[in-house]
């Protein structure tokens, strides 16, 4: 490998995302492989893929974790360093992906030439989308039985609205899957086995029976090109040929970086084919931190704008975006080092706690493999240890350039289950374990319940805890008994209420006063928290009080009135009030604005609500009758049905509550045969009826108004 410094213009950070099962980790192994950073080639099957690293990962053939992984290809001659970052493709990891997106400069999507576009890839699609991350489209198990490249390509359009411009189409399908066409080049690309290299290929001349049908794509091709280019587009009307291949890749490049096209490739990652001219396209089309230009944050001492760009001689601005608990070096926080540098040994400024922190190591990661460095520069990925407080999205800085990048958002967990170690004598590991994985994952919460005084899981559904209770055992070493999975219902009021309400109490010294007049009203559409406004006027309430009244809505909201389930979103407006100028006092404020809550929420129309899911189910046509039946039976909605290849499609929404174990009954009802997937949707007013049985269970009997 050569010594001499890498340019950054010469950098990729790309993530490879699909749906689960499109064969990423396969992608991955074979880039790593290629790339000759493994030699001998990893199988999810298995169980030997590098980057599923974790047991568990290995045993379930699904990432888990995004691992990042540094390896390098000669491009042009010229040495390109590609940062891999590996996304889970599972809903239940959702956060994952969501995470590893907000730092990528350009990633590959991977469609399977089979399934096609499939509800997870739409979700990492609009992910990638809100995050404006450059996307190359790879279609993946070519040699598949039903593979279909055209077929993808109609579904990118439709499905996700994009504009996905073919660089190659496949020479064959299925097991006569034997190469691609290079539109650009006009070649035929065929593989062919190399002791030496595993597979390589040969440029050769396109067959005469495809002939027509490859100069009708690279017509498309050209046009799509040329749209994107006004200098082009005359010449492409003068005189189509006219266009060189060095203007395409260029206008290409551009046009992928500004998310106008999707150029769209195809192979066989399994069969080792199509990956070589896969990783050309990531150096030739993706761009490197230079192109992404800067990134904008908050000054938080002046709350002004700052803009840094990729160069060293910027101050340091840094992103965490994994933290990972590793058994030989203890916690590994993943960073994305946007400008400056940072050094092993040196400190940082982390903008979240206001305190500093010293790098005590510094890795680049291969797999789960560190190799230490000493120095890391803008535009690169890396692990470092020796954090005492850090979590995903912080920002680490320059002791005198505070930053504040925006920092992530992640959604609530929709599912608890309670806990407990099998012996007494695990409490201690129990406990530590679980904050661990807390701190690795932000969508996994952990909490006491004040009654019961059990250990509570919350997470993003049903396999995400079943991994957090596998993980606990593994390496944490404890064996847990756990309860019946527990919905996270939420609670929300209807309708608008004012009250006044006056705290008074007499001790043998200064008593306690406040009193308040406010207006409780449902939250406005799609705002979330509280919304808290104060209209007293002319100091009847004096202005150090205000904050203690909305800071005593805000808590009393986790518990609602009717079983003490968090209420999500509310507007609360202060009115008016009085003071006692001896006896009133911060707290006394607080307490009163708890009480208030408690009798306006109890009047105010409290509802229920319960988590709703999206879920898609793929199904041969002879079960479809029972599995809607099905449906029904669980409150299910079906809100679309298509047909794809000899399956059908069924999308549908379903209360959370209604969906235990449905995997297993889905493969009773189809001889195993149908597969589903499901993610959050929305939360929705449970029906009157069961939302009382809810709250009885919760609670006793209780009566809904």
């Amino acid at each position: 490998m050569s010594t001499t410094k890498q340019d950054l213009k010469d950098t990729r950070n790309i993530g490879i995302m699909a749906h689960i099962d499109a064969g990423k980790t396969t992608v991955s192994e074979r880039i790593l492989y290629y790339t000759g950073l493994t030699h001998r080639l990893g199988e999810t099957h298995d169980g030997s893929a590098t980057m599923d690293w974790m047991e568990q990962e290995q045993e379930r053939g699904i990432t888990i974790t995004s691992a990042a992984t540094t390896t390098f290809w000669n491009y042009k001659d010229i040495h390109h360093k590609i940062n891999i970052i590996d996304t889970p493709g599972h809903v239940d990891f959702t956060v994952e992906v969501e995470r590893s997106l907000r730092i990528l400069d350009g990633a590959v999507a991977l469609f399977c030439a089979v399934g096609g576009v499939e509800a997870q890839s739409e979700t990492v699609w609009r992910q990638a989308e809100k995050y404006g991350v450059p996307r190359i489209a790879f279609v993946n198990k070519m040699d598949r039985q039903g593979a279909d490249f055209f077929n993808v390509y109609a579904e990118i359009q439709e499905k996700l609205g994009a504009n996905p411009v073919p660089l190659q189409i496949p020479i064959g399908a299925e097991e006569s899957f034997e190469g691609v066409i290079d539109l650009i080049e006009m070649k035929a690309v065929r593989w062919f086995d190399d002791e030496k290299m595993g597979t390589n290929y040969s440029l050769e001349e396109i067959p005469a029976d495809l002939l027509e049908q490859a100069e009708e794509w690279r017509g498309k091709l050209v046009e799509s090109v040329a749209e994107v280019d006004d200098a082009l587009l005359e010449r492409y009307f003068d005189d189509p040929e006219s266009i060189t291949k060095e203007e395409m890749l260029t206008v290409i490049r551009r046009a992928t970086i500004q998310g106008v096209i999707i150029p769209m490739m195809c192979g066989s990652a399994f069969k080792n084919k199509g990956i070589q001219r896969l990783l050309d396209a990531i150096c030739a089309f993706l761009p490197s931190p230079i192109d992404n230009g800067h990134i904008t944050g908050v000054n938080p001492d002046t709350d002004k704008e700052v803009t840094r760009t990729a160069d060293v001689n910027e101050p340091l601005t840094a992103l965490a975006f994994k933290i990972a608990t590793d058994p030989f070096v203890g916690r590994l926080a993943y960073i994305r080092v946007y400008s400056g540098k940072i050094e092993s040994g040196s400190q940082v400024l982390n903008t979240r706690t206001g305190k500093k922190e010293r790098i005590s190591r510094l890795y680049q990661m291969h797999s789960n493999k560190q190799n230490p460095k000493d120095i890391i520069e803008a535009g690169d990925i890396c692990a470092a240890v020796g954090f005492k407080d850090i979590r995903t999205g912080d920002t680490l800085c320059d002791l005198k350039s505070p930053i504040v990048l925006e920092s992530m958002d992640f959604p609530e967990p929709v599912i608890g289950i309670a806990v407990e170690p099998k012996s007494q004598k695990d409490i201690d590991r129990l406990s530590n374990g679980l904050s661990k994985l807390a701190e690795e994952d932000p969508t996994f919460k952990v909490n006491t319940d004040q009654d019961s005084g059990q250990t509570v899981i919350r997470g993003m559904g049903e396999l995400h805890l079943e991994i957090i209770i596998d993980r606990l055992r593994r390496e944490f070493k404890v064996e847990c008994n756990q309860g019946a999975p527990q919905v996270a219902y939420k609670e929300a009021i209807s309708q608008l209420v004012d009250l006044r309400e006056v705290f008074k109490k007499q001790t043998g010294g200064r008593g306690k006063f406040a009193d308040i007049v406010v207006k409780i009203e449902p939250a406005d559409e799609g705002k979330v928290g509280l919304e808290f406004i104060d209209q007293v006027k002319g100091g009847n309430i004096p202005r150090e009080y205000i904050p203690s009244v909305q800071k005593g809505f805000t808590e009393a909201m986790r518990n609602g009135p009717l079983a003490g389930f968090p209420v999500d979103s509310l507007k609360v407006t202060l009115l008016d009030g009085s003071f006692h100028p001896v006896d009133s006092d911060q707290l006394s404020f607080e307490i009163c604005a708890r009480q208030a809550f408690r009798k306006a929420a109890s009047k105010a129309g409290p509802k229920l609500l319960e988590p709703i899911m999206k879920l898609e189910i793929v199904t041969p046509e002879e079960y479809m009758g029972d599995i809607i039946g099905d449906l029904n039976r669980r409150r299910g909605e079906v809100t679309g049905m298509v047909t794809k290849g000899n399956a059908r499609v069924v999308h549908a929404k379903v209360p959370l509550s209604e969906q235990f174990g449905y995997v297993t009954v889905l493969r009773t009802l189809s001889s195993g045969r149908a597969t589903s997937s499901m993610e959050f949707s929305n939360y929705q007013e449970v029906p009157k009826s069961l939302a009382e049985k809810v709250l009885e269970n919760v609670q006793g009997k209780v009566d809904l108004l």
